[in-house]
């Protein structure tokens, strides 16, 4: 269900909200988001931390092997050196 409410712009475009608005988008201090405009609407997403993927439930998947970790691991190091 969509909710409207009405927040205040400061004099250098920062936009206030309250407390019920950041604990139900699951704002923190200090955290970052995401933005995406889409026609006229600002869409703010909470980034991810370590901490609060640990949080979500996990997925059933079957246990990988040591080799397929490694593998796994090597892959990703490769992509991040070429960023």
């Amino acid at each position: 269900m969509s909710e409207e409410i009405e927040l205040e712009i400061g004099k250098r475009g920062e936009i206030y909200t309250t407390r019920k608005i950041r604990e139900r988008a699951g704002l923190t201090p200090g955290g970052r988001v995401t933005v995406s405009i889409e026609q006229d609407r600002l869409i703010l997403r909470p980034k991810p931390t370590a901490l609060t993927l640990l949080d979500k439930p996990r997925i059933d998947a079957p246990p990988i092997n040591p080799e397929e970790l490694s593998k796994l691991r090597k892959e990703i190091t490769e992509k991040l050196e070429k960023r």
